[in-house]
């Protein structure tokens, strides 16, 4: 069952692991058939030395287990609930990466110091709302994904393709698996780069809005002219 989805995922969560965004048994990718409203998810606390793509777990938007023979990533409910919440979006990663988390961690949103950002996110990376007891106690991994789509309103998914979860860490997600990878990797450097800065000048400048905007559009605009035709 939906063999080449199982290898794409399976080669994005290995890209996770050589860009050196997670350790151990942390994080994981997953991506959508949108047509048959199935999701390829990695297996709960499988290694990624020793994980095949045989080991990747079919759902359903309900959370089913439909295919495979082990239990899907603990974070599975949270995927789910970002794939029917943003129909535009194909991928999906979550990491524990250490800048990304640090910020999380500070309950802060990334601000947007310059054009690296820029060039990915058009604005600044959001920062979600700390889960309430009765929502940990409820359903812990639906809410934290209900946490996410709240702060996304009146932001675009497309344009902002990153956020980090209070206390917790780092989503991102993108067209598909790689590129939701791509994302993740980008958001950990964006992280770096801006607590580096913190470091250097407080309060930090932010971007000016008219260069945020130039980079932004040159990459994802109606008439973006970055990269080879």
């Amino acid at each position: 069952m939906l063999k080449e989805l199982r290898e794409e995922v399976f080669r994005a969560n290995i890209e996770l692991n050589d860009r050196g965004v997670v350790i151990y048994t942390w994080g994981n990718v997953s991506a959508i058939d949108r047509e048959k409203g199935l999701v390829v998810i990695k297996p709960s606390g499988v290694p990624y030395e020793t994980m095949t793509a045989d080991d990747m777990v079919v759902v359903d938007l309900d959370n089913n287990v439909v295919w495979g023979s082990k239990k899907p990533s603990s974070d599975t409910k949270t995927h789910t609930t970002l794939y029917k919440a943003f129909p535009q979006i194909g991928g999906v990663v979550h990491t524990h990466s250490r800048h990304a988390v640090a910020w999380a961690q500070a309950r802060r949103e990334i601000p947007c110091l310059g054009t690296t950002q820029a060039d990915y996110c058009a604005g600044p990376v959001p920062c979600t709302k700390p889960l309430t007891e009765e929502q940990v106690n409820r359903d812990y991994e639906t809410t934290t994904g209900e946490a996410i789509v709240e702060r996304f309103e009146g932001l675009d998914p497309a344009a902002v393709p990153m956020v980090l979860v209070a206390g917790h860490g780092p989503f991102a997600w993108g067209k598909d698996a790689d590129d939701a990878v791509h994302n993740a990797v980008v958001l950990e450097e964006v992280a770096h780069m801006a607590t580096i800065t913190a470091t250097i000048t407080n309060p930090i400048p932010p971007l000016e809005q008219y260069v945020l905007d130039y980079h932004y559009e040159r990459k994802h605009g109606k008439n973006a002219w970055y990269g080879q035709k």
